[in-house]
């Protein structure tokens, strides 16, 4: 891949970036949702294409595929992800737990045959999550305002700016054929969907609050590496 395609998202990234601390210094400190009309209609198509396409795909998937074929698919998509945990933890400086990730992408990729067993948790190798949003919000970037993107659901500024350098530390970026690269990602959009079927339970009341304050709360949680505000109850986390 050349350098320029690699470049030229990241200036684009602190182009955003800049624009938006201005945006957010006028706004004081409040970050809440204050673009929750154009917010709920965006949820509300990106909830009409779940519940009638990828929602029953995903119920197909369930219905036919083996569990412990399912739980290899999970740990081959988990593995890939320990590539971009591994880039993030560098970037935060945390040497260890990079270090874990490094070995876990080893183990589980030679031992574990491409990631579809997990071995490195077996050995004790602890799992991290990290992305680039919980990098930026390591260094003190705030999250923004709350934003429903398309397609991708519930985010904030910060994280969809993120996407981005996301997208470059993925090793499906780089698949040289774009047929496997789109399966793969149709595939891991079927594996996540399968993942949140058991907490889409605890859904209750306003369904658009309920996903929002919950992944409000949830990437504070991962940005503080599980350290709640006071303005969160744990015990309801």
């Amino acid at each position: 891949m050349n350098i320029k395609h690699l470049v030229k998202p990241l200036v684009l990234v602190f182009l955003i970036l800049s624009f938006s601390s201005v945006s957010l210094a006028n706004s004081g400190e409040e970050v809440g949702d204050p673009w929750e009309g154009f917010n709920r209609a965006m949820f509300s198509f990106n909830d009409g294409l779940d519940r009638y396409v990828l929602l029953p795909v995903t119920k197909g998937y369930r219905f036919v595929m083996p569990d412990m074929v399912e739980k290899g698919v999970n740990n081959f998509f988990e593995n890939l992800g320990d590539v971009s945990t591994f880039i993030n933890n560098s970037l935060q400086g945390k040497i260890g737990y990079a270090a874990q990730d490094l070995a876990r992408v080893a183990f589980n990729s030679t031992f574990g045959l491409l990631g579809f067993i997990d071995v490195a948790s077996g050995m004790g190798i602890e799992k991290h999550d990290e992305d680039f949003g919980q990098t930026l919000g390591y260094w003190g970037v705030e999250s923004g305002p709350y934003l429903v993107l398309p397609l991708l659901g519930p985010s904030n500024v910060r994280d969809g700016i993120s996407l981005i350098p996301d997208y470059y530390m993925d090793p499906i970026t780089y698949l040289d054929e774009d047929n496997a690269a789109w399966w793969l990602l149709g595939i891991r959009a079927v594996d996540t969907r399968s993942q949140l079927l058991k907490q889409e339970k605890l859904i209750s009341g306003d369904r658009y609050s309920f996903i929002r304050d919950a992944y409000l709360q949830r990437r504070e949680f991962l940005v503080n590496d599980g350290e709640i505000g006071d303005n969160f109850d744990e015990d309801n986390f």
